[in-house]
């Protein structure tokens, strides 16, 4: 799990907390993803921690209060999610393995059929896949037939799929972290790189997702009833 940034989109309020601890709907998004991986079957996860990390660190403890065996691996710097997770697996974490985004609220139950349906087939890695936003550099557009997928940053605006920042990283896969263009060294390279080499990347279609972006999100994903009156 990747908690690292610093959200600079959401300065000042990132200069005082980092993003993984904020909430949504009340509840800190970092505790909610854990609950959710929690209940998908997942027993130890790796949290990658960086930006005020102490904070972190602090409200997840050794994960037992989410069902979970959590150890935590430091990014210095923010040097982009395919670093995030080769430092997740320099400290002990393993594959096949899902990653995540420690700032995004997934729908209820997402991150398990995420990992069912990826446990079920035969793809080598996969990238989660969402309707309902206009491609944007935050959230790229994911170009994809009959559940594989050829680009996975794409700027079509008329595409219908854009990419969550949830993926599986089979074993195959961790060769494609090494050599990348950077820094920053992101996961979107490694998996366009195993794509171009024949790799099959399948896309997985969640539901809608929530984050916060930029400093309103924070009030509007508290207190819904706000939207109504702007």
């Amino acid at each position: 799990m990747i908690a690292a940034g610093e959200g600079q989109r959401l300065r000042p309020l990132t200069e005082r907390w980092p993003k993984p601890v904020l909430p949504i709907d009340g509840r800190p998004v970092l505790a909610t993803l854990l609950h959710e991986l929690a209940g998908a079957g997942v027993q130890r996860a790796t949290v990658v921690t960086g930006h005020l990390a102490e904070q972190v660190e602090a409200l997840v403890g050794d994960g037992s209060a989410f069902g979970l065996a959590v150890v935590y691996a430091r990014q210095p710097q923010a040097d982009g999610s395919a670093d995030a997770v080769a430092r997740a697996l320099a400290a002990g974490a393993r594959t096949p393995a899902l990653v995540s985004a420690a700032d995004t609220k997934y729908h209820p139950g997402d991150v398990a059929r995420f990992a069912t349906a990826f446990a079920g087939g035969d793809a080598l890695g996969a990238i989660a896949a969402r309707r309902g936003f206009v491609p944007t550099r935050s959230k790229p557009g994911l170009r994809a037939e009959n559940g594989r997928i050829s680009r996975v940053v794409d700027t079509d605006p008329a595409l219908p799929l854009t990419s969550a920042p949830l993926w599986a990283l089979g074993p195959e896969l961790v060769q494609y972290l090494e050599g990348l263009p950077g820094p920053p060294w992101e996961l979107a390279d490694a998996y366009q790189r195993a794509i171009d080499d024949g790799r099959a990347i399948a896309a997985i279609e969640i539901g809608k997702t929530r984050d916060l972006t930029d400093p309103l999100d924070l009030v509007e994903e508290n207190f819904p009833y706000l939207k109504w009156t702007t």
